[in-house]
């Protein structure tokens, strides 16, 4: 069983930061496509980042992404928080090995209040 694992979640006020780690074994860094994605209840899962790109608006300029293959993680740097941010936030794997193969971590939650 493939095992992705996301943490550094939690509650922070608006203009406030945190930083998502996902940690995924090598062979998934190597032959996925690595994103983030968050979702609230009752709504769509909504793409942050794939392969270091395609941020949504909303996050452009507040949200990075970054990667260390050597230690097998995935950092999502999120600044200057809003409370719209609040989310469930997901590690994805994608197009493993160019198939339509992916796999997706438990989550972790981030709460941004005012």
């Amino acid at each position: 069983q493939v095992q992705l694992v996301e943490s550094g979640g939690g509650s922070v006020q608006t203009g406030g930061s945190l930083k998502l780690s996902c940690t995924a074994p090598t062979y998934i860094m190597s032959y996925c496509e690595m994103g983030w994605y968050r979702q609230v209840p009752g709504k769509e899962r909504e793409l942050i980042t794939k392969n270091g790109a395609y941020y949504a608006d909303s996050m452009k300029g507040r949200f990075t992404v970054s990667q260390d293959k050597t230690d097998n993680m995935l950092y999502l740097q999120m600044n200057n928080l809003q409370t719209s941010d609040t989310a469930m936030y997901y590690c994805a794997a994608e197009r493993c090995w160019g198939t339509a193969t992916s796999y997706w971590g438990q989550g972790t939650q981030v709460t941004v209040s005012s």
